[in-house]
């Protein structure tokens, strides 16, 4: 089932002539937390269906511009997974992606690995400006009230979470594509029927 929701989805992207971009989901995480383990193996599942995840360490060859190829890929993807771990609010660099990921309006997938939503809390130890601490909170807060995965290491299997976040990721780009599409044909048809852009009848 998932497996075939997936090819569905890549033979839709190939047969839509339109512009798609480098990658689907941006994976963000807290690389010393997670990277070996929720991070990649996410990463390698998705690879697999052939759906484009964007992970930095898999993504990333020397002399890319760190900050760059990491908001472009923002940018450019569809959905966001935010993998939260004990230390994560500790990374400038986790708190950066997922402002942007909300600041784009992108969907993002909450994923609390290892840590409740309420342990999560933003510390000013003087390294951010005033409009960085505003913005980082209401960004940790939007996820942290946002439905996503609860896994507990020391109980849950790593298999079972992979699978059901990727159905979800999965069903995510499914509900975005049909939307564009849906989007894109009432667009055409606006032009199509109203006067000023409809195509004049022959004499």
């Amino acid at each position: 089932m998932q497996r075939s929701l997936a090819m569905n989805l890549v033979k839709k992207k190939q047969v839509r002539a339109r512009i798609v971009s480098s990658y689907d989901v941006f994976i963000n995480h807290r690389g010393t937390d997670t990277k070996r383990t929720m991070a990649t193996l996410l990463y390698d599942y998705l690879f697999r269906l052939r759906i484009r995840p964007f992970l930095d360490n898999k993504s990333m060859k020397a002399g890319d511009k760190l900050f760059d190829k990491i908001d472009n890929a923002i940018g450019g993807c569809k959905v966001g997974v935010a993998v939260f771990s004990p230390r994560y609010c500790d990374s400038y660099f986790c708190l950066h992606e997922l402002a942007l990921m909300m600041d784009l309006k992108r969907k993002v997938i909450p994923i609390f690995c290892d840590v409740k939503p309420s342990q999560l809390r933003l510390v000013d130890d003087g390294t951010m400006s005033p409009e960085e601490l505003r913005r980082f909170g209401s960004a940790l807060e939007e996820a942290k009230n946002t439905v996503g995965l609860d896994f507990d290491s020391r109980k849950g299997n790593w298999s079972d979470v992979v699978k059901n976040a990727a159905n979800i990721v999965i069903e995510s780009l499914a509900e975005i594509d049909d939307d564009e599409h849906l989007l894109h044909n009432n667009n055409l048809s606006f032009y199509k029927t109203t006067p000023a852009f409809a195509t004049p009848k022959s004499a």
